[in-house]
């Protein structure tokens, strides 16, 4: 009889990493049917659409366990929040069956303190990363020139040649846990926490980002290139209206490859002077466009979502007379069901904060991309689309404030307008590499393709260890 194995998965607080990390549970139960997996599962205080994603997910080999909410009175902060449930996730893990055997803890990569509790157990630990390849390899870089060499990332303009991209980048590419004087701590304690895994699991591919790839060989970690894991029916998000039927019978009306969609993640909002620039920006173009346009939420919260507009609050944002002008050729809505929407044959172009699932999505259905970074990781990802891989066109690649507390300068209607002319205008050497890009998404995690052999190879390793 083929010998089982168990994994236990904690996926970081919040829908984004939610998401992904069940679709590559599902995946990974799909590829071999030996492996269980408890799932355990972290709220935030303020979320309320966990409970969409994880309703009747309990299956035969997985298993999901909902860790008790922390106090109410207690920082919302996450990396607080996970410290303070370890006593959960050692009760939890206790209380398993010994059948099958714990293999290993597989954490998110913002759960690393979890890393202790797998060591009291006697198990290994990957980290499941929910950025590229590129990434990993920037933020493990920078950490060692802090760590050993006290390197600061001060002077905008200057250029670090990093191993895991082929070109160098440059400072103001970096991501905000590296830039921010007040996230500095936070950085150091990141870095050593995704040091002290056994390997990571990374949601990328190897034909997308081959250089980067090819930098860890030799690496004193392993790394399972598993992508792209991708939500293939978003649930319904709160704020969504019952069906969408409205955005998908206006998109069914416009000719193939026309339509601009705007929309910037699940955290991204814009304050009302920005708002006003796009808008100009959108009308000047010409373009066919689908924007999602959320309501920021209130000044100095923090992780907390944008909400939607009620439709009485657009005109009084809005240039005046934006809507009606733009009636025949655009649409302005709240939430979108933006895999849903990067599917869809009039879908031509996007305009994106570059969060990697977003990335993921508009590679893999074909769309290309404008990049208008926003937080976290971002600023890098446009990095690598725009100057490393050459598959995407500009808004911005640096866009940010000089700290968390700040707001960016506003971005001119001049400069978006010109960024969405070249999205619509992409070249032809772009738009093939653009095709090759989801060609490649498509076939990588079919037999043959790079992420199919690296499933092997981290089953294999998964098995072993029981």
């Amino acid at each position: 009889m083929e010998k089982a194995a168990r994994l236990v998965f904690i996926p970081g607080p919040g829908v984004g990493h939610l998401g992904s990390t069940i679709q590559f549970a599902n995946l990974l139960l799909e590829r071999h049917h030996h492996i269980w997996i408890t799932l355990l599962v972290i709220k935030l205080p303020s979320d309320t659409t966990t409970a969409a994603y994880t309703h009747s997910l309990n299956s035969h080999r997985l298993q999901l366990v909902n860790l008790p909410e922390t106090p109410s009175d207690a920082p919302a902060i996450p990396m607080t929040l996970i410290e303070l449930q370890k006593p959960n996730v050692k009760e939890a893990v206790s209380n398993l069956s010994p059948t099958p055997p714990l293999a290993a803890f597989v954490v998110d990569m913002f759960c690393t303190s979890m890393i202790d509790v797998a060591k009291e157990f006697h198990v290994p630990s990957l980290v499941f990363f929910t950025s590229g390849l590129a990434f990993l390899g920037l933020i493990l870089h920078l950490h060692t020139l802090k760590e050993e060499e006290n390197a600061e990332f001060t002077e905008p303009d200057a250029e670090w040649v990093i191993p895991s991209f082929a070109k160098p980048v440059p400072i103001r590419n970096f991501p905000s846990i590296v830039l921010w004087k007040e996230w500095e701590e936070f950085f150091v304690a990141y870095g050593r926490g995704l040091k002290k895994a056994n390997g990571f699991i990374v949601n990328s591919f190897e034909e997308l980002e081959s250089h980067a790839a090819h930098s860890f060989l030799d690496g004193p970690q392993l790394v399972f290139a598993v992508g792209p894991i991708l939500n293939p029916k978003p649930k319904l998000h709160p704020d969504a209206p019952a069906d969408n039927a409205d955005i998908f019978d206006w998109l069914d009306n416009q000719p193939p490859s026309s339509v601009v969609f705007m929309c910037f993640g699940s955290m991204g909002s814009f304050g009302e002077d920005q708002v006003r620039e796009i808008a100009r920006a959108l009308e000047n173009s010409g373009a066919r466009f689908l924007w999602s346009l959320r309501k920021p939420p209130p000044k100095g919260s923090f992780f907390i979502p944008p909400s939607d507009y009620a439709p009485s609050e657009l005109p009084s944002i809005l240039p005046a007379g934006f809507l009606d002008r733009t009636a025949g050729i655009g649409k302005v809505i709240g939430w979108a069901p933006q895999a849903q929407i990067l599917a869809h044959r009039a879908t031509g172009g996007f305009v994106s904060h570059c969060g990697w699932n977003s990335t993921l999505e508009s590679i893999h259905f074909g769309v290309p991309i404008a990049t208008w970074p926003l937080y976290a990781e971002q600023q890098t990802n446009a990095f690598l689309l725009v100057r490393e891989l050459e598959i995407a066109s500009e808004i911005s690649l640096d866009y940010r404030g000089e700290s968390k507390n700040e707001t960016p300068s506003v971005l001119s209607a001049e400069q978006i307008e010109n960024g969405i002319r070249n999205l619509v205008e992409i070249n032809d050497e772009k738009r093939k590499r653009v095709v090759e890009a989801s060609e490649n998404s498509r076939k990588t995690l079919l037999e043959g393709g790079c992420s199919y052999s690296s499933f092997g190879r981290l089953i294999d390793y998964v098995m072993n260890q029981v």
